[in-house]
């Protein structure tokens, strides 16, 4: 992994990158599938080895995606993926890691997440995981889009406390979680990942940005990627689905907010002063 790209740590105790490749509505489209796989192949060529699916992306088609680009480079990766609410019985996930397994045609995940709270039982979803931890299907497991709450359930239960991260939506116009769930997080040392850091592009043509950006001589979406990045135990998984993308999103890990751009960003996307509840898109 090249110096240029930070860590932080898992309540394991691993390090894992600051910046990983998302790969949300990648295997939509047939037409795109060679541009997606290189586009995967040249962020893990530039150290960025965090991979992020889930079983849902395309219904399994994000996974053979991934699959492809990592094949003979398995051991590079570390390959995230989410199994679904419907799934989270003990026997359904046992299914769904089997199935997600195939599609990305390797023997285990590093990080294994239920996408979004359910109707299952949270117990019996984190005995599923442990199990398959048990079995070395998985090496850690979490969870996505849950709130505090949602947090101190999960912690509260047996082996809960094993949970690695939350990967929830954050970015500039999305900073709902910093008023509880950030605070939190870091106190527990649980970190987020944030999805969808450019709000799906949305942040690129934000004007808003274009002061900062000119300072660092960069575009509007890198500011935005770097705000992400330079949050205390966020993990950012930008999707790139162009090799220029990817290393515009690599360049952005040299960039260098300062206080003035910090306070800048403060003023344009205001912090929030209550609780609110927690955004999914």
């Amino acid at each position: 992994m090249p110096s240029t790209i930070r860590t932080t740590t898992l309540p394991s105790g691993e390090a894992i990158a600051v910046l990983g490749q998302g790969t949300w509505k990648m295997g939509e489209d047939s037409r795109r599938r060679v541009a997606e796989v290189d586009a995967l192949k040249l962020g893990l060529d530039l150290g960025v080895t965090l991979i992020d699916t889930a079983e849902m992306y395309a219904g399994g088609g994000a996974e053979e995606v991934v699959a492809e680009a990592i094949a003979g480079r398995r051991d590079e990766v570390f390959l995230v993926s989410k199994v679904l609410p419907s799934n989270a019985s003990r026997a359904g996930v046992q299914r769904a890691c089997e199935n997600s397994l195939k599609r990305l045609r390797t023997d285990r995940i590093d990080l294994y997440l239920l996408h979004w709270p359910g109707s299952i039982p949270l117990a019996e979803t984190v005995s599923a995981f442990e199990a398959l931890m048990d079995a070395g299907k998985i090496r850690h497991w979490g969870v996505s889009n849950f709130d505090t709450e949602e947090m101190e359930e999960l912690v509260g239960l047996a082996n809960g406390d094993n949970v690695q991260t939350n990967q929830v939506l954050y970015n500039l116009v999305r900073r709902g979680i910093e008023y509880d769930l950030a605070p939190w997080s870091r106190a527990r040392g649980i970190p987020l990942m944030a999805y969808s850091p450019v709000e799906q592009g949305a942040l690129a043509s934000n004007a808003r940005l274009d002061a900062v950006a000119a300072r660092h001589n960069s575009t509007a979406a890198q500011i935005a990627l770097a705000w992400v990045m330079h949050q205390e135990g966020v993990i950012a998984i930008p999707k790139a689905s162009s090799q220029d993308h990817v290393r515009q999103n690599v360049a952005a890990l040299d960039i260098a907010l300062t206080g003035e751009d910090l306070a800048d960003l403060d003023r344009a996307f205001p912090p929030p002063t209550r609780k609110r509840g927690l955004e999914m898109i």
